[in-house]
């Protein structure tokens, strides 16, 4: 039996779950969320707790049942108290700013770079412009906006500059040494 899988979730005061045939639908303070499971997992709501169970025993269900659990999990978490995620720019000259549903960034290319917000994601700035913080219920969709984002310019392992994680460490190389 998995370990997370038999966990019950407990449902805070304010969230609604509905499960119909193949979908979870959470509904909270901070929006709504759907999502879609397996066949072979049944998923139950009884007294204020979610309980996920495996219907059958194959590998892939198995495999399966502490995923779901997880993902329920995170929904209910979103929509009662939300997730935010820090990012860092470092480098002389790199900054970013808040547009509407945009982020523009000078990252060092010869042209601003111009990021798009999907909805239900909001990103705010600080007074430097150099730390960038994103909110919202998704915790999936936060974590893919965030790559993305450091995407467009990782660290540099030799300066550190670029777009990095808040309190992500890196160890930096040593340059050419040169001959002597």
């Amino acid at each position: 039996m998995s370990r997370i899988g038999k966990k019950p979730i407990d449902i805070p005061k304010g969230v609604d779950v509905k499960i119909t045939d193949t979908t979870v639908n959470v509904k909270g303070p901070k929006g709504e969320l759907s999502s879609g499971f397996p066949s072979g997992v049944r998923i139950a709501v009884d007294e204020g707790k979610v309980m996920v169970e495996r219907t059958e025993e194959t590998k892939d269900i198995r495999a399966l049942h502490g995923l779901t659990r997880s993902l329920v999990s995170n929904m209910i978490s979103g929509v009662s108290s939300g997730y935010q995620r820090v990012l860092e720019i470092t480098g002389t000259g790199y900054r970013a700013q808040v547009q509407g549903n945009k982020l523009l960034l000078a990252l060092g290319y010869s042209h601003p770079v111009e990021f798009i917000l999907p909805p239900g994601i909001k990103a705010a700035v600080d007074q430097k412009q150099t730390q960038i913080t994103l909110t919202g219920i998704d915790k999936q969709q936060m974590g893919q906006i965030a790559a993305d984002l450091r995407a467009l310019r990782s660290p540099d392992i030799y300066k550190g500059k670029g777009v990095r994680y808040a309190g992500q460490r890196l160890k930096l190389k040593v340059g050419k040494a040169g001959k002597k």
